[in-house]
């Protein structure tokens, strides 16, 4: 049974500000575990990818918004690089190095997941959000 998830995605330092758009990911079973959550979160994702390059869409439009934020960084982009098709093994392992090394976090409400073999406290509305930390270098 398919089940509809909510999720929030943010760079941290982002637009603090703003409330972040909800987005609404159908996953085929319901995640018991954080492994679980983000490892369907990475297959959607590139299929998603697949789907949109075997359509000859890659480049998503972007809003004023965006080229705004882009604008005052010094480049504009959108934030794609090469375009071949997307290895779902690859990515999934990616997905859970990342969360190991702590290149972003992931929270269901309030409460930070932070064991990928944890489990996911439901309750009705629950709303993950996902934070990518960015690293400083120079």
């Amino acid at each position: 049974m398919s089940v509809t998830i909510y999720v929030r995605m943010k760079k941290l330092g982002r637009r603090m500000g703003k409330d972040l758009p909800l987005m609404s990911f159908v996953l085929e079973e319901r995640p018991q575990t954080v492994r679980e959550l983000l490892l369907g979160l990475t297959e959607l994702g590139v299929r998603d990818y697949n789907a949109r390059k075997d359509e000859g869409q890659l480049l998503p439009f972007l809003t004023r918004e965006q080229i705004t934020d882009q604008a005052a960084r010094g480049k504009i982009s959108f934030g794609v690089h090469g375009g071949g098709e997307a290895n779902l093994q690859d990515a999934l392992e990616n997905t859970v190095q990342c969360f190991e090394d702590g290149i972003y976090r992931v929270f269901a409400g309030d409460v930070e997941l932070t064991e990928l073999e944890g489990g996911i406290p439901w309750k009705e509305d629950l709303v993950f959000t996902l934070i990518r930390l960015t690293m400083l270098s120079g």
